[in-house]
């Protein structure tokens, strides 16, 4: 066990070394200070040309690396788009920053300032300069996990994506949250998790929580929890962090196998339809512009293959001819199409200008070529 938890540290080190780290002080006048910043900006990263996700870490002194080393990770395997990770230090303010009324458990005094010099110093200052996009997450623990609750109180809230760990919750909160997550509008991704190591009050107030927030009837709504059993109050984050990431960019990963056979096999409508408005998801929620994978255009095509529904091919194929223009996939699928709606003339056609195009996900040009071949010996075609 330890040995693979060695290895596990080392590729999440190995790859974090890949991304860009910057360190640096920013002046706040709202707080009337200086506090320091952690940034990684992405591999490859291109503000001109791209725009990132931001996720925002707070106690960024000790909970930084578990999150940029993670967002690296996934992102190298393309699980989650490059992100920006910006981490706010907390050392020795933490109960400051974090402040709250004993009266309505919102933010006062030096948690009023924390939280303004967030949403409209900090916020605005990255989006500005890193090119960051419309999604952002944030990312707390103990008492700033309840601290990011507050940004969800807003009429329009400043986050998309919320990751709440073992929250120390203001007494209210637990009648602000449930209410605040019932009205709201845009897609809004929410975790939670707690440990059985967790004080009974936290555990205690994080299940109730939970039961309130099970109970949202919310379509805007994507919530999920984690209750870990071993992990004590300060090392559950190294647990929860990834699955949070993994839950939070799960419409942006390529079509596994479960979605393949538990979703798209059970489709009644078109499985072309349902690429397209998976991608269409990514587009407008994440803010991002993803390439459809081939792996992704292999499994909507096996789903075609395998239900005989191949009326679908003609659509796939022009997606496949938008996407990859220098290869032979579109013509494969529109010449499957043809061959198995009637029109074998035109699908022998269509391999044959398929051929001089590049092969691409296993599909060669003696396939497309000797499909033709085929078809011109049966029906007798010149």
């Amino acid at each position: 066990m330890k040995h693979l938890l060695f290895i596990l540290l080392f590729t999440i080190s190995s790859t974090y070394i890949g991304a860009q780290v910057k360190y640096q002080n920013f002046h706040s006048a709202k707080l009337g200070e200086d506090r320091q910043l952690k940034i990684q900006l992405p591999r490859n990263y291109d503000k001109e040309n791209k725009s990132y996700p931001l996720i925002l870490v707070l106690d960024a002194d000790y909970m930084f690396e578990a999150v940029a080393g993670n967002v690296d990770y996934f992102s190298y395997w393309e699980d989650m788009p490059p992100a920006v990770v910006v981490g706010v230090n907390q050392l020795n303010k933490r109960y400051d920053d974090c402040m709250y009324s004993e009266q309505n458990s919102l933010p006062i005094d030096t948690g009023a300032a924390f939280f303004e010099f967030l949403g409209l110093e900090l916020i605005p200052h990255i989006e500005k300069k890193y090119g960051t996009g419309r999604f952002k997450a944030v990312i707390g623990h103990s008492e700033s996990a309840n601290f990011i609750n507050y940004y969800l109180l807003k009429p329009q809230p400043l986050f998309q994506s919320y990751v709440a760990i073992s929250p120390d919750l203001a007494p209210n909160m637990l009648e602000y949250l449930p209410e605040a997550i019932g009205k709201v509008q845009s897609k809004t991704f929410y975790y939670l998790a707690n440990t059985d190591n967790d004080t009974e009050s936290i555990k205690g107030m994080t299940d109730a929580l939970d039961t309130d927030i099970s109970a949202v009837e919310n379509d805007m709504l994507v919530y999920n929890f984690n209750n870990f059993k071993d992990p004590s109050h300060y090392s559950v984050p190294t647990s929860a962090i990834p699955v949070a990431l993994e839950k939070m960019f799960k419409i942006y990963q390529p079509i596994s196998k479960k979605e393949y056979q538990e979703v798209i096999l059970e489709l009644e409508t078109s499985p072309v339809l349902y690429l397209q408005e998976k991608y269409q998801e990514i587009s407008e929620v994440l803010g991002v512009e993803k390439p459809i994978l081939i792996n992704d255009f292999k499994a909507i095509a096996a789903a075609i293959e395998k239900k005989e529904a191949y009326e679908y091919y003609e659509e796939l194929g022009k997606m496949a001819r938008k996407f990859y223009p220098e290869t032979l996939l579109g013509g494969y699928y529109i010449g499957r199409f043809y061959e198995e709606t009637g029109e074998t003339k035109r699908a022998m056609r269509t391999y044959q200008s398929a051929y001089t195009l590049d092969e691409i996900a296993g599909i060669t040009k003696d396939e497309v070529i000797d499909r033709a071949d085929l078809i011109k010996a049966d029906f007798g075609y010149n």
